[in-house]
């Protein structure tokens, strides 16, 4: 459904009238335009604390982007900068400066102390204004539970709660700030994360923190179909975010095949005929379904490399008031099902080596939500599932979650108007966010270089004001 407010406030008139009477004049979002579009153009800051480990990394990532590549000098707490790479130029931001910046990126892993945290205020103090419309920033740490002392832990804690605070200051301009934490000597696996959270594929992502663990590095795939051989299984696929979802993986160049309930076959053959997939109808909650999941793999495709868990329903009664069926169905879709449809694909060894599980959390699952104890209660345990999963699964297999917040569906578009645009400006972009951008988000979970990316939730939310 279009956003009417959006579009008033972004013409003079209306920017005008938002300003004067003290109401959100929200930026419209820059999203992916083409598959072949560079992840980050124009002019890119990098700073780096004493002790940086990954500056270099981050260097060789967007020196292979067409950006003009800047490291920050001018103050001794940023010496550091300069190894960001040879093809970078110095940047002096003692003085004053010109020009916006698409990216502001800073390496903080190497600080140990809470006094050295001073080298973030002296990087982004002056350079903050200067950050461009939709433009990016990138904090990466090490990842506190493996530092050895406390004082280091409490430096690299402290990232978080800076990096959300700042995509809160810098929403109103559409621009977002993330954080990445990496394991000790785990530099190899920065790439694909670098390259997502700099792209507009995470136009609606702000405020959020991301583990990254040491694994293999990954072989080279080509940028513009890095999915291509591969077979993912999407739940839920005949309508909104799951059609989406296959959409952006055969654009990725995965075969997608499509799952949903026999009711909606029509719409769902619809889906997968356009991206040459495969449908499959199937009620998640039969006790049947996870055999009949698998044999439908077994004989079409052998087997699948992606897993999406995205089919979902929600059954919405105050506790007092709901009808046991209501707790029952909402539990077993939700929940239930995404356990008994793994454990049946990886007790047949149909989810290939390296392959990928995404789980669909939501905001309510963090936050709680009135009326939805039945749908929170189910969306909280995907956290838990994906946290225990990520500790046994082998065979280079990862699982995350994604925990959308308000996004512009058939279900959004039915509420109440003062509900609905409530919850569109409840985020720190002011604006709700489109399927694509939940799509955009399990793409990169599932890109081959995203191996050491496990037992994340990332809330794809514009940076919601409930939760965490």
């Amino acid at each position: 459904m279009s956003d009417l407010y959006l579009k008033l406030v972004n013409t003079p008139v209306g920017k005008s009238a938002a300003q004067s009477l003290g109401l959100p004049s929200p930026n419209p979002l820059k999203r992916l335009k083409r598959v072949d579009q560079p992840y980050i153009e124009g002019d890119v800051l990098v700073g780096a604390g004493s002790g940086a480990k990954a500056v270099a990394t981050v260097g060789a990532t967007l020196g292979a982007s067409p950006a003009n590549v800047f490291h920050a000098t001018g103050l001794d707490t940023l010496d550091e900068s300069s190894k960001v790479g040879n093809k970078a130029e110095a940047l002096d931001v003692t003085v004053e400066l010109n020009g916006k910046f698409s990216a502001l990126v800073f390496d903080a892993t190497g600080l140990k102390t809470p006094q050295e945290l001073r080298a973030l205020y002296d990087f982004f103090h002056p350079t903050i204004r200067k950050l461009a419309a939709n433009g990016r920033i990138l904090v990466i740490g090490q990842d506190p539970q493996t530092c050895r002392k406390a004082p280091q832990a409490a430096a690299q804690q402290s990232l978080e709660g800076f990096v959300r605070a700042m995509g809160k200051e810098i929403g109103k301009k559409g621009a977002t700030a993330n954080l990445i934490w990496m394991a000790p000597n785990a530099e190899n696996q920065l790439d694909s994360s670098v390259r997502f959270f700099l792209s507009p594929r995470s136009a609606y992502v702000s405020g959020q923190f991301v583990r990254i663990g040491k694994a293999d590095t990954a072989k080279a795939t080509n940028p513009v179909a890095p999915l291509a051989g591969k077979v993912a299984l999407v739940t839920g696929a005949s309508r909104g975010i799951g059609a989406s979802i296959a959409e952006t993986l055969s654009r990725d160049g995965a075969t997608v095949i499509g799952l949903d309930i026999p009711q909606a076959l029509e719409d769902l053959k619809t889906v997968t005929d356009a991206i040459k997939g495969k449908a499959l109808a199937c009620d998640i909650t039969d006790e049947k379904a996870p055999k009949l999941i698998a044999d439908f793999i077994a004989k079409e495709t052998g087997g699948v490399d992606f897993v999406v868990h995205n089919a979902g329903i929600t059954r919405d009664k105050t506790l007092g008031n709901m009808p046991e069926h209501f707790w029952d169905m909402t539990i077993a879709v939700n929940l239930t099902a995404e356990e008994l449809i793994d454990e049946e694909l990886m007790h047949r060894s149909l989810l290939k080596e390296n392959g990928r599980i995404v789980c669909i959390s939501s905001i309510s699952g963090i936050a709680g939500n009135f009326g939805q104890t039945n749908y929170s209660c189910a969306k909280s345990g995907v956290i838990g599932y994906v946290e225990a999963m990520s500790k046994q699964l082998k065979d280079g297999i990862t699982i995350n979650a994604i925990a959308p917040g308000f996004i512009e569906t058939q279900m959004t578009a039915a509420m109440p108007f003062t509900i609905r645009e409530a919850g569109r400006r409840m985020n720190s972009l002011s604006q709700g966010g489109q399927p694509i951008d939940v799509a955009e988000a399990i793409a990169w979970y599932c890109n081959p270089a995203s191996a050491g990316v496990t037992g994340n939730v990332v809330r794809v939310c514009g940076q919601s004001l409930i939760g965490k």
